[in-house]
């Protein structure tokens, strides 16, 4: 989240001058982050590691944390502030010195460059989620909704009850930004799990489904508990008629959108089949995607929740392979900027003890990343009802909390409610739980796929004992006739 008090707006004449060296910023800055990406996501495949995982160290290499070539402003900056941290942008230095970058327009330059970054990470994300709803199935999802609906509320009030609780009684911290930090622990970051499961095709699998579906759930929980502790810290009260609204729109939005999208998807289809131009049925579908993206946005939703319900649309038609298949470039090429951007927003130096601000946040980190893991590994268990499902899977698919934990940190940090300690000891959580889950679940789906089922030791037992019958039965037969010549 970006409030930044920047300089002066320039007149229309000083904008339009700089839009050479903006646009010469954000072609540089995609170069690192395509790099980045790539260069690390290779080195993690080759050590046996999930390429997202890859995609979140390379963006901490360029980042803040090391070689400060990508660098955001995060919360409220001052204008002072970010003059600051300009400087300090590797890339920023690099345009000074080949593109004629000059000191009076270094701000405005570095202000547009990073937000026209986070713009297109957000549309890697809403094309993330496109592409997870398209490989996702409905009516697997319906199946697995009452469990998934028990793991999405067993993951936000076990978290969120345990991490308020133990802040209070255990580190004597105030009751708001007690309940702050308990609701920082709710939320599921989906982009980051779904990637990890899209890789091991196991998106359709029970224990995908139920994932996805509860971290759908989780999206929008948490989104109205972020509602309730934006309330308490600014007026220190809640309004329920605001939150009353937001349950409503998030039950309207969702359950309306897939109901009417199955009902209008044969006109739907009925017009992709008519046109002749190139780019369809990907631009169409897209358009799909990107309104209900708007309107999931303008109703204090998420937008990514509006294309995952386009994406379940889209998938119950005849145009879901060709989808599937014309997506993936439009995917590789946006989706990794926002993993990226995730790692190059992780500041690495609240894990320095040496100082007095990090010591403390970091004793209470400890207990809040024990909390996270455990709360969710809990999650798990609310998958009942599905004899042979991996609930361990489950809870460690929910894990990763990633750029939504941020989102409440920063949205603690701008109103003020969080100490530095435990502004430190959130920021610690995120990264903790975004970096080991992914390897983790990777571990837990990899080491089940090898693991024989009860259905397959059956069925190898079964095909045993055929091949046992049959040599019994060639065993009696005469050996011209075993090795098929006539006798005489």
């Amino acid at each position: 989240m970006l409030a930044v008090e920047a300089a002066a707006p320039l007149e229309p004449e000083g904008a339009a001058n700089l839009l050479p060296l903006i646009l010469a910023a954000v072609l540089m800055a995609l170069v690192v982050i395509y790099l980045a990406s790539r260069i690390a996501g290779e080195i993690a495949v080759r050590l046996g590691f999930p390429p997202v995982l890859g995609e979140l160290l390379g963006g901490v290499a360029v980042g803040a944390s090391a070689l400060g070539l990508l660098v955001f402003p995060e919360g409220q900056v001052s204008g002072q502030e970010l003059h600051t941290l300009a400087q300090s942008s590797a890339l920023m230095q690099f345009l000074q010195a080949t593109a004629g970058l000059d000191e009076g327009s270094l701000v405005q330059v570095f202000s547009s460059q990073s937000q026209i970054i986070d713009i297109l990470s957000e549309i890697g994300v809403i094309i993330l989620l496109f592409e997870i709803g398209l490989e996702s199935d409905l009516a697997e999802l319906l199946r697995v909704g009452p469990q998934a609906a028990a793991v999405a509320v067993i993951g936000v009030a076990v978290p969120f009850l345990a991490g308020t609780l133990g802040l209070l009684y255990l580190f004597h911290v105030p009751v708001i930004p007690a309940v702050f930090a308990g609701a920082a622990l709710t939320a599921t970051s989906i982009g980051i799990t779904a990637r990890v499961l899209a890789e091991l095709q196991k998106l359709t699998s029970p224990e995908g489904q139920v994932i996805i579906g509860a971290a759908v759930l989780d999206d929008v929980l948490g989104i109205i508990i972020l509602a309730v502790v934006a309330g308490l810290a600014k007026n220190g009260e809640v309004n329920l008629s605001d939150i009353g609204i937001i349950i409503l729109s998030a039950i309207v939005f969702l359950v309306g959108s897939i109901v009417l999208g199955r009902l209008l998807s044969p006109y739907f289809v009925a017009l992709l089949n008519s046109l002749k131009t190139r780019g369809n049925p990907l631009l169409p579908a897209l358009v799909l995607a990107f309104l209900l993206a708007y309107v999931g946005q303008i109703i204090h939703l998420e937008a990514i929740l509006g294309a995952f319900a386009a994406g379940l649309i889209l998938a119950e038609t005849e145009k879901r392979q060709e989808l599937e298949e014309q997506i993936k470039p439009i995917s590789d090429l946006l989706v990794p900027i926002f993993f990226v951007c995730v790692g190059a927003k992780t500041n690495l130096a609240v894990l320095n003890p040496t100082l007095p601000v990090n010591r403390e946040g970091l004793i209470i980190a400890v207990f809040l990343i024990g909390v996270a893991i455990v709360g969710k590994l809990a999650a798990g268990l609310g998958a009942f009802g599905k004899p042979g499902i991996n609930r361990y899977a489950i809870g460690v698919g929910m894990i990763p909390r990633g750029e939504v934990g941020l989102v409440f940190a920063g949205v603690g940090a701008a109103s003020g409610v969080l100490s530095d300690a435990l502004d430190v000891s959130i920021i610690v959580m995120v990264i903790a739980t975004t970096f080991v889950a992914p390897l983790w679940l990777r571990g837990v789906l990899i080491g089940e796929a090898n693991s024989p089922s009860l259905l397959d030791l059956q069925a190898e037992a079964s095909e045993q004992e055929r091949k046992g019958g049959a040599d019994e039965t060639a065993s009696s037969l005469p050996d011209s006739e075993r090795v098929g010549i006539p006798e005489g």
